[in-house]
């Protein structure tokens, strides 16, 4: 059985997602579609709008066949980390392709444009190292580096979102020398980050904006949405009683950070060049959650990297915690959350030549990166009444999500 794996967020899984899976099930000729997706939190330091286990639902509903969980400590990261984390688990369990969407739509360049990067990675690293040191943002210093070793716009534009995160999933999979093709189809519609819904394929952004922001009812946007998504998004409001963003989660932030030294504050991961001084000092006046940010945000440290700072004091994750799981030289376990009869009769076959356990639930165990991600879950639901809390998290201990379809 052909397997094509697919590296997603799906907050929530909508139209264009519908397209990306159709497209990307038609181009690898693949019987199987796996899924591997962010948790709790996301890569861009958010929380999903609703758990893992109802995006799960609506995705297995709509064509996925198996859908995996990406670690936390890789989900929450710059994209090469995340990159590399989500195609080392699809690799596990025996993709033999990737798909994703890109500006370009044509995977020529990003091979072309990898191998330029090979060939001048002193150079780069050089360039990129000059640019921080300048003081400009992680993206701005790449760009500069890309530049300079005649990666321009003309070649692939690497400012461009998905162009970056493709471009992160072509080297880990060159990097790390696996069997894997890689696939992109174009985008359509919407970009990335639009804010403003125009069309029945909207960016999930804007999604998210009308129904937190504005307060839309689902009925007003269904249209966005595949009926899988909208039955998991009344079902999950109804159980949980409130979608999750940021400011849900303000005054347990201001609570952490008032409550804890600078010393403290220092050892959580993304707390570089004294950043928890400016944290520290702006927590005073805060007014939300958004107006932190704001006063925090300068050119080095973008609204994202702040976001992810906030993730992991969310979560108490420490800088030692992470420089450990950077250098990993293999994923230690693979999480299940979901699977149709086709994945299970997928993975019946593909679990005895795994090289690592397929992991279904939490449950007591040493593993360093399963402690983290049950911490992380737990800083999700605690923003939910007590009682709505636990009725959640059981999923965690039944094990994965099963549908017939």
């Amino acid at each position: 059985m052909r397997a094509c794996g697919l590296i997603v967020e799906y907050n929530p899984f909508h139209n264009g997602h519908v397209y990306h899976l159709q497209e990307a099930k038609k181009t690898s000729g693949a019987d199987c579609m796996i899924a591997v997706m962010s948790g709790s939190f996301l890569q861009r330091g958010e929380p999903a709008i609703m758990d893992k286990f109802h995006r799960t639902k609506a995705a297995l509903q709509t064509g996925i066949d198996i859908m995996l969980e990406l670690p936390y400590p890789f989900a929450v990261q710059s994209s090469k980390l995340f990159a590399s984390g989500a195609v080392r688990t699809l690799h596990e369990v025996g993709v033999d392709t990737i798909c994703f969407g890109s500006e370009t739509g044509e995977i020529t360049p990003f091979l072309t444009s990898y191998e330029t990067l090979h060939k001048e990675d002193h150079t780069y690293r050089y360039q990129l190292k000059k640019g921080l040191n300048k003081g400009l943002s992680y993206p701005e210093a790449s760009k500069e580096a890309y530049q300079a070793i005649g990666l321009t716009e003309q070649e692939m534009d690497l400012s461009k979102p998905n162009n970056i995160l493709g471009f992160s999933y072509v080297q880990a999979i060159k990097d790390h020398q696996l069997s894997i093709e890689p696939l992109t189809i174009k985008r359509t519609s919407n970009n990335y980050h639009d804010e403003t819904i125009t069309s029945a394929i909207s960016s999930a952004t804007s999604i998210r904006r009308q129904l937190i922001e504005h307060e839309r009812p689902i009925s007003n946007i269904h249209y966005t949405m595949p009926e899988a998504t909208i039955n998991q998004l009344e079902e999950y409001k109804q159980t949980a009683t409130a979608w999750h963003d940021w400011e849900r989660y303000f005054p347990y932030l201001i609570y952490r950070v008032q409550t804890m030294s600078i010393d403290e504050l220092s050892e959580i991961q993304g707390m570089d060049e004294g950043i928890e001084h400016r944290i520290k000092k702006t927590a005073q006046k805060a007014i939300s959650f958004r107006d932190w940010v704001s006063n925090i945000k300068t050119k080095r440290y973008t609204w994202t990297r702040i976001q992810r700072i906030f993730v992991h004091l969310l979560t108490n994750t420490k800088k030692y915690e992470m420089e450990h799981i950077e250098n990993i030289t293999t994923i230690p376990y693979v999480r299940l959350l979901g699977l149709t009869s086709k994945g299970q009769a997928y993975l019946n076959v593909r679990k005895k030549e795994m090289n690592v356990p397929l992991v279904t639930q939490l449950s007591r165990n040493t593993n360093e990166m399963l402690i983290m991600e049950e911490r992380a879950t737990n800083a999700y639901y605690s923003v939910l009444p007590i009682k709505n809390r636990h009725r959640l998290f059981k999923q965690e201990i039944i094990g994965p999500i099963v549908t017939k379809k």
